[in-house]
């Protein structure tokens, strides 16, 4: 890994180690590169995240910790799939990718695949997700939001026990 890249970007998620999980990973790295807008790397990135967690699925042993994390990372030029799990064995990949293993505390080994972000762009030029203020359902149902008199909330506020206003509390 990039020593001297900083984070940029990073999203994971926990799954327990069940056939289920392959498909879950593939939805988040989907899901995950959509937001940050590099569809264009989705084949390559959730075939890369599915072999590590049905691996990791495989090498499970029913007797300890079955959970494992998969990490989407935005680094440098790289986009990082990472993984953490007991028990792994690290399946074949193409020998494009750098990968690697760390030996972690408790018996769980972080193993990580790096792929090439496509040219021009490095983890900082990767817009951050922007997501719409909506209104819950219920919320709409309700129809427009009332006008609220400042004031009111302040008596309110103080009433109990906020703010009085000027920044002192009660």
């Amino acid at each position: 890994m990039q020593a001297n890249a900083q984070t940029a970007q990073v999203d994971d998620l926990t799954l327990i180690a069940l056939p289920t999980a392959v498909n879950c990973a593939d939805l988040f790295v989907r899901f995950t590169l959509g937001e940050w807008r590099l569809r264009n790397m989705t084949a390559e990135c959730s075939a890369v995240a599915c072999a590590l967690v049905e691996a990791a699925v495989e090498s499970a042993d029913p007797k300890t910790s079955r959970l494992i994390t998969l990490r989407l990372r935005l680094s440098g030029d790289y986009l990082v799939v990472e993984l953490e799990a007991a028990r792994f064995i690290m399946p074949p990949t193409s020998p494009d990718l750098r990968t690697g293993e760390l030996q972690l505390g408790g018996g769980i080994k972080l193993i990580w695949c790096e792929m090439q972000l496509p040219t021009g762009v490095n983890a900082n030029a990767v817009p951050l997700p922007r997501r719409e203020k909506r209104r819950s359902p219920a919320a709409e149902a309700l129809g427009d939001e009332p006008d609220v008199d400042p004031e009111l909330i302040q008596r309110i506020l103080f009433g109990l026990g906020g703010s009085m206003g000027n920044g002192q509390q009660r």
